[in-house]
């Protein structure tokens, strides 16, 4: 295999980059959603634990079924 040239190197330097800048992105506005979503049940103020454990399910299912969608893809 052929040693790369320097104009190779800076083009796979770049990709990396905006790889890992494209990544850190899509985890940011992921942990945004899923706290806008907790900020919800939390403003929310359930009337007892039965009401907030059902919120909670409510959430952890919302999760669930995304990562579902994800995998399939």
């Amino acid at each position: 295999m052929a040693p790369m040239d320097a104009s190779t190197a800076a083009f796979i330097k770049e990709y990396q980059e905006r790889f890992e800048k494209k990544l850190k992105e899509n985890e940011i506005a992921l942990l945004e959603h899923w706290r806008a979503q907790l900020d919800k049940i939390e403003s929310a103020r359930p009337d007892s634990i039965a009401s907030l454990q059902l919120q909670i399910r409510k959430l952890s299912e919302m999760m669930a079924n995304r990562i579902k969608v994800l995998k399939k893809g």
